[in-house]
Order: structure tokens, then sequence, then C-alpha cells
């Protein structure tokens, strides 16, 4: 995979075709999201109420647990809830600590409750959601530190959730890939355990958003679109010198001794390229870098494993890199 060079804006192509049953997930999608109001024109807690009920039939089905429980964990800026849940099956004793995405802004562990089932249920391991504090009530670095101070407790406490805190995986989708990294990054420079590896889902990874594939794949057909972005950036940054924080921007951070990464990599997605090109940062700076394109897909392709293959088969190549690693 190479990024896209801006100099084909002058001379454009079609866009590669969308997988069918991803185009049968957007139809459905957006039939019921054209119920509800545009996000940025309501309040913020109206906005994240019509989200969970757009997602919900998408949450349903899937792997059933032999148990879920919920903690509330003490971190600098107060409790912080999360859920885990226990596969019937389970071959693996640690844990994948997942960080569920929605721009900092919407989302929660209810709309992806199914994406971190199908983690625990295919990869036999129990899945910790965290339920960050979400923007604008809660902006940079409030839930970067909360992630932070979770990882801490969860290797102290561990134990108590019968989980092997030197089996420990993080991972997450769009914000929740850039948490992570941001995460592993500040993990690394205290000298703290880092987590075994590091599972990223089609994330963001800078503020720079003058790219080809933004161009390409932003204007709303896709899913995500660029008005999305600069509204999520909006309402989570405090102020212009935090877009350049490392933390968020982490394509200009040091990466060299980060955990191994499982990259899963939207084709038809404005952040394709940002994750193309922190793929390669990531190899420059030694670290194991396991990258996979899965043609026909939008940003949030996961979600659709009831009904599209090609989400299926991501969630098995990540399961099967998370056994291999904790082998």
């Amino acid at each position: 995979m190479t990024p896209s060079s801006p100099y084909s804006w002058q001379n454009p192509s079609a866009p590669p075709p969308l997988d069918p049953q991803i185009v049968e997930f957007m139809r459905l999608m957006g039939a019921e999201g054209a119920r509800y109001p545009k996000r940025h024109t309501i309040p913020i807690a109206d906005g994240r109420a019509n989200a969970e009920k757009v997602r919900a039939p998408w949450t349903e089905g899937g792997p059933e647990m032999a148990r879920t429980v919920e903690h509330r964990v003490p971190t600098r800026h107060g409790d912080v809830r999360i859920r885990v849940h226990y596969p019937a099956q389970r071959t693996q004793q640690g844990a994948l600590v997942y960080i569920h995405g929605g721009g900092f802004v919407l989302f929660s562990l209810d709309t992806h409750d199914r994406v971190m089932r199908e983690y625990a249920g295919r990869a036999g391991i129990a899945v910790i959601g965290i339920d960050y504090t979400r923007a604008p009530e809660a902006q940079f670095p409030q839930p970067h530190d909360e992630c932070v101070d979770v990882m801490r407790w969860l290797q102290s406490h561990a134990g108590t959730l019968d989980i092997d805190p030197a089996q420990l995986f993080i991972g997450g989708d769009s914000a929740g890939a850039n948490l992570s990294v941001g995460a592993c990054l500040v993990l690394r420079d205290a000298g703290d355990a880092l987590p075994l590896g590091m599972l990223l889902n089609y994330g963001a990874y800078s503020t720079e958003l003058y790219r080809e594939s933004v161009v390409r794949y932003g204007a709303g057909e896709y899913g995500l679109s660029l008005h999305m972005m600069v509204w999520f950036y909006g309402l989570y940054l405090r102020r212009p010198g935090d877009a350049a924080d490392p933390r968020v921007h982490s394509l200009t951070a040091r990466l060299e001794g980060l955990p191994p990464a499982c990259m899963v990599v939207t084709e038809c997605d404005p952040l394709y390229d940002d994750n193309v090109l922190m793929a390669a940062r990531l190899r420059e700076a030694g670290v194991a870098v396991t990258d996979t394109l899965y043609p026909g897909t939008i940003h949030g392709f996961l979600e659709a494993v009831s009904v599209a293959d090609v989400a299926a088969r991501a969630f098995d190549d990540s399961a099967r890199w998370m056994q291999a690693l904790a082998r």
C-alpha cells in the first residue's frame, strides 16, 4: 500500500467499487440515519441518542458471553466505567482493552458492544471496553488521560478480573485507535508496562486534513466526511496548539519502542492515507506491523459484521494475530 499523491487531484479516477454487502449496510444505515436531523444542528445529547438508535440493530446478535461485568476505575479525572466480556470458550488469559470510536464525541460501549463480543468470541479472550468521557464535556487530554489511567489500573488489578496483566492488548477504531497509540506513547515514556500489541482499526493518526484520500472519500458518500472530522476536532481540542500534540497528531510522534501493531485499513476511507503513512512510520521506527487492506470497505465497516463477509474476515485476521502474539 502507498499513500495517495496530491497530484492525482488534478487527474482524478473513479474510486474502486464497494463490496456489495457493504453497499447494503450503507443503504440500511443511511435510511435509518435520514430519519434524524444533522448532528451538528442539534444538542450533543440528542445527536448521541440518535446515533445510539441508528446503530442499535447492528449491535444485536453475535457471540454470547459466559459473563459480562462492569467496574468503576479511578482516574485523575474521576471514576470511569469499564465493561468486561468473558467469552464462553476462553483460550487466552489476557485481555483486549478496546476503545470505541466516534470522533471523541459520539458512540459508546453500547454502540460497540457487538464489536467487542466478536473479538472476545473469535479470539477466545476477555475484552474490556473503556467508557471514557467524551467531548465536549471532556476535551483533550482528559479522554487520553483516562485511558492511560485505566491501563495502569489494569496492570495492578488485573488479578481481580481473572486476567493476566502480561497478556494485555490495547486497541480501538478511528478515535479509539488514536487514543490507543497515544496511551502507549505515554506508558513507554514513563517506563510503564506496555501492552503486548496494538490493534488499530482505521485509525485517526493526524489532524492534517489536506490528504488526497480526504478529497477522494470525504464528501459524505462513504460515511465519514470532512465536515464530520472538522466538527469532531473542533469539539475535542481545547486550543489550536493541541492539534500538533503527538498524542493527537501521532504521525509526528517518536514511535520507537511501541508494541507490535495490527492495522485494519479501509480502502474507501478519508483516513486511508493516514493509515498507510502510519504503517510506514511504525516500520521505520522498528515496530512490527501487520497491515491489511480490506477492498471495497468504508470507515466503520466492522459494524457490518452481521451482513458483510469482509467484516468477519477482518475480525478473524485480528483474532489470529492476537493468538499468535500471546503464545
